[in-house]
């Protein structure tokens, strides 16, 4: 089944501020929200439908490469691959339902350890390389296990105790207007856990920096602006939550010959003043290497020439883009005395040919003034 536009499913327009899109969504999850339709299972889908589109909607890049590709855009990047469950939607956004609804997850579902955050690298990329496609190996500073103490935060001898407030459950109950609210425990973070000794590397934490050294398959055809997910390559959870993941931003570096436009590659070529006049062979470089083209007599300067299936191939796999190449006439600084003696007869030429019939005659016939 396709999926609806992500503007019509929050009910706002494609202009709708950061503001406007996030009291969509509060407005949209406080009437689907599973606590108050319980069994639902319509309402269920479209609660998980409008935090998709938040999702999206409320991260600048995803919602730029969405604007731009729709849909197909984002899977070709890893992105807006929706929530299988509600529980999946209260494990993302965590803090945003604490900030609606006044705590976390209501109704019996645990509030836990939180979810590692979510990391951005930016890879700055060949422009030959974004255009076949390569292997890249990047070094991600992150939180990491502590490895003094293997991640719990105790110090070597002791062990975490069961939280005295919680019990070990990990959250407390709280009650507001309708709803019965479980929050994470204000003392052990949502673990069930407290450290009595803590580790002396980390302070308690159970983390520490790290440096992840990472290969990232650069897929043909990415462009500036573009981001590659690499899932539970972020930041590492509390103990028992999954890893946020590294979304890893591609920044082209510029290219001495061509440019880029979408899939298409833009370049401009030189030729010398007797072959546009007369005619010849040129040679055109493209990202395939150098190609022949048989230039016109008469060819003007500034003309663009168009090669078919010569450019970038599409992320998404729909083919390839076209070159597009400006002809350019090559003007020489410097001319030898006998070079010189030429133009001058060309000049005299041209200008009794110019005297015999204007360009401003011609216009006049061809305008009527």
């Amino acid at each position: 089944m396709s999926k609806r536009d992500y503007y019509a499913v929050l009910e706002v327009v494609k202009t709708a501020s950061d503001a406007d899109i996030k009291k969509a969504f509060r407005a949209l999850a406080m009437k689907h929200h599973p606590d108050r339709n319980p069994g639902d299972k319509a309402a269920e889908a479209k609660f998980k439908e409008a935090a998709e589109a938040y999702e999206v909607l409320s991260d600048a890049e995803k919602r730029a490469t969405y604007d731009r590709f729709g849909h197909e855009g984002l899977r070709g990047q890893g992105m807006g691959g929706g929530f299988q469950n509600a529980e999946d939607v209260f494990s993302q956004f965590g803090d945003l339902f604490g900030e609606l609804f006044g705590g976390g997850r209501q109704r019996g579902g645990r509030a836990g350890p939180r979810r590692g955050a979510d990391l951005e690298y930016v890879l700055a990329v060949e422009f030959m390389d974004a255009a076949k496609g390569c292997e890249q190996e990047i070094q991600v500073p992150k939180h990491g296990f502590c490895e003094t103490c293997s991640g719990t935060g105790a110090k070597a001898g002791s062990e975490p105790v069961t939280c005295d407030l919680c019990k070990g459950a990990g959250e407390v109950m709280q009650r507001q207007a309708f709803f019965q609210i479980r929050t994470a425990c204000p003392r052990c973070s949502g673990s069930g856990k407290t450290i009595k000794d803590p580790c002396g590397s980390c302070s308690g934490s159970g983390r520490q920096r790290v440096s992840d050294k990472l290969k990232v398959t650069i897929p043909a055809g990415v462009d500036d602006g573009m981001q590659l997910r690499l899932g539970g390559k972020g930041d590492i959870g509390e103990k028992g939550a999954p890893n946020g993941d590294l979304y890893v931003t591609i920044r082209l570096k510029e290219h001495p010959v061509f440019r880029r436009d979408g899939v298409h590659v833009l370049c401009t070529v030189p030729m010398s003043f007797p072959t546009a006049c007369l005619g010849g062979k040129i040679t055109i470089p493209t990202i395939d290497g150098d190609v022949p083209h048989e230039i016109e007599a008469g060819t003007p300067s500034g003309k663009i020439v168009v090669l078919r299936g010569k450019g970038i191939t599409s992320v998404q796999g729909r083919g390839r883009g076209d070159q597009h190449v400006q002809l350019v006439v090559a003007v020489p600084k410097a001319l030898g005395a006998r070079e010189e003696e030429l133009v001058r007869e060309l000049a005299a030429v041209h200008d009794d040919k110019v005297r015999e019939k204007s360009f401003w005659d011609d216009l006049k016939t061809k305008f009527n003034f």
